[in-house]
């Protein structure tokens, strides 16, 4: 069972949820930003060579538009390598623990894993950017030393900023399962 709900990012750009259960106790959700669009990459790329172009007519040396193509061109793989993320993803299985994923334009995948162990929390923070309050999902994670202190704090959705409204969704699909680990060795 698949439902995709429509938000913005803290910049106003449009983003899309879609969240998708598994089983009772393992959950998907993923933020998905907005497609790397052809029309601003032919003009940002169109801007840089006609620059380069103009270099060389008062230069007349070749090795300006031959920079200025090699340059474009490793800076755009580096780019969709590296930087443009589409989709940010979150599967909650609560008899194991947290995968974060980050898919980026390339189709190249960065995932992290948390055990449940180390949970302590899913909570929504906030913090003061730019004259303006931004609210963000991080996991909390267990000192294992002291059990009642936070080790790490993990950000969640960090290319895609999703707002409060929408993070307000992930954080209740996350807390439910968090709840049901928590009540399940209370009732065995």
């Amino acid at each position: 069972m698949a439902e995709e709900r429509r938000f913005r990012s803290a910049s106003g750009v449009p983003i899309a949820l879609r969240r998708r259960q598994h089983s009772a106790s393992c959950r998907e959700l993923a933020v998905r930003g907005p497609r790397l669009q052809l029309r601003s990459l032919s003009a940002a790329t169109s801007a840089v060579w006609l620059a380069a172009y103009g270099l060389f007519a008062l230069s007349e040396n070749s090795m300006v538009l031959s920079a200025a193509i090699f340059v474009t061109l490793i800076g755009l793989i580096i780019y969709l390598h590296f930087v443009k993320i589409d989709q940010e993803s979150l599967l909650v299985i609560g008899s194991l623990g947290i995968q974060v994923t980050s898919s980026y334009a390339s189709g190249k995948e960065s995932t992290t894993f948390i055990e449940m162990g180390q949970v302590k929390d899913v909570v929504i923070n906030e913090a003061i950017h730019m004259q303006k309050v931004i609210y963000y999902l991080c996991i909390l994670l267990q000192d294992p030393e002291d059990p009642q202190g936070v080790s790490e704090v993990v950000p969640l959705f960090q290319s895609s900023k999703p707002r409060l409204d929408c993070l307000i969704e992930v954080y209740k699909s996350c807390q439910e399962i968090l709840e049901q680990r928590k009540t399940a060795p209370q009732s065995s």
